[in-house]
């Protein structure tokens, strides 16, 4: 998947009247996994999960094989204050997966309607458990929340898994050869929607506490695990 950001022009998207959005507004099917805002300081962790994927994933997630030094520079300019970037943490508090909203995308005779661009990348461990289905829904909550109308996902058309999330979701997919546009009308915002996005955000804060306090304890109990050692050997010598 492309990098998303303001400043690539996709193709001129479908109307999006003729779009179904019930998939956004129906019940969701999917048990909870929390996901965490993240902002500048994650910029070390965000690189250090971009960097852990492969040449076909990076391929698939940039639309070209990144190098490490591309990557970096990618997250060097990330616009936390424009843009949305999410994570889902694993117990270990390593960074297994990633979403970039990109705002204010640029995309003719959209009729004036906000445009936001959506690219994920889950790592290689954490796949099959629907975390990038869970990013894409989380983005289109976030994304509607602040009046945005349409989101774009531009992929690789051998992209099969992340066009498969955008169609089950009810986007209009237009192929261009190699390249494939997935376009979804957004529902309008609502007293729920907002309340929803806020649960969401507590619930993730909480359990990323949750974890951090576990590894520090065991952090913790490592250190008196290798103080006591020595000193068990040195009572063990002394009593021979």
């Amino acid at each position: 998947m492309s990098i998303p950001g303001p400043s690539k022009t996709p193709p001129t998207p479908p109307d999006p009247a003729s779009q179904a959005p019930a998939a956004i507004g129906a019940a969701p099917t999917w048990t909870w996994v929390p996901i965490r805002s993240l902002g500048p300081r994650h910029r070390e962790r965000i690189t250090a999960h971009l960097l852990a994927l492969g040449v076909s994933d990076r391929y698939l997630r940039f639309g070209y094989s990144a190098t490490d030094a591309q990557i970096s520079k990618y997250v060097d300019m990330l616009d936390f204050e424009q843009d949305e970037v999410f994570g889902i943490f694993s117990r270990r508090l390593e960074l297994i997966a990633m979403a970039h909203l990109a705002h204010s995308v640029v995309a003719p005779n959209n009729n004036g309607m906000a445009v936001s661009e959506f690219g994920v990348s889950v790592l290689p461990q954490a796949r099959n458990r629907g975390f990038g289905r869970r990013l894409f829904e989380h983005a289109t909550l976030h994304a509607r929340n602040r009046g945005i109308e349409t989101l774009l996902i531009h992929a690789l058309s051998e992209n099969v898994a992340m066009l498969k999330i955008a169609r089950n979701a009810g986007a209009t997919v237009v192929r261009e050869g190699s390249e494939s546009d997935a376009w979804l009308r957004l529902p309008p915002d609502t007293l729920a929607s907002h309340v929803g996005e806020l649960v969401e955000h507590q619930a993730a804060e909480l359990d990323y506490r949750l974890k951090l306090h576990a590894r520090q304890v065991g952090d913790l109990l490592s250190v008196f695990t290798e103080v006591k050692n020595p000193l068990d050997k040195t009572s063990h010598v002394a009593e021979d």
